[in-house]
């Protein structure tokens, strides 16, 4: 049996992005959040919520203006970033490198830590979205990959998502060989 796991959590986390994972994301709508928190970016195809740190909200608004209900249907690529700090711990966190609706790179000044300043660049996310295609059902049942499977669901329709569902589970009754 394989074992995975599955975080019970509401937001997208540094987690989800462990390996050079990005994610391209489409805003559904924002709301405000908590006083840690500030905003709640709902995204499309998701029941997470983006809880961008102050740094990455900077660039959105350097990027997009202030009026968030000018983001709905916008893009943005997300990656993990280890070095993102919290207080002295580096703890990671989300970062944007790319945006739709802009026409060029963006450079923005800001804070990193209490007195420390740096960069952060993002550049043009093509308007339109160029999604990978679905996987087909030969390469479903071909996969051994519990996680090369997961990404695939992301880009699936109702049918295939329940093909692969059904390919992790039978991967992970499948005995290991070891005895």
């Amino acid at each position: 049996m394989r074992v995975t796991i599955e975080k019970k959590t509401d937001q997208l986390n540094y987690e989800d992005f462990l390996g050079g994972v990005t994610r391209i994301v489409t805003i559904a709508g924002v709301k405000a959040g908590t006083k840690e928190q500030q905003y709640d970016i709902a995204i499309e195809g998701d029941t997470r919520f983006w809880r961008p740190a102050v740094t990455v909200l900077k660039q959105l608004v350097d990027a997009w203006g202030d009026d968030a209900t000018e983001w709905v249907g916008r893009r943005a690529e997300l990656y993990g970033d280890p070095e993102v700090s919290f207080g002295r711990d580096k703890v990671g966190g989300i970062r944007v490198s790319r945006l739709s609706h802009i026409d060029g790179p963006r450079t923005a000044n800001l804070t990193i830590t209490r007195g420390k300043r740096g960069n952060f660049t993002v550049t043009p996310l093509p308007d339109t979205p160029t999604a990978p295609p679905e996987p087909t059902a030969e390469e479903v049942a071909a996969c051994t990959d519990v996680d090369q499977l997961k990404a695939m669901w992301r880009n699936s329709s109702p049918e295939r998502r329940q093909q692969i569902e059904q390919r992790v589970a039978d991967l992970n009754d499948e005995p290991t060989g070891d005895a």
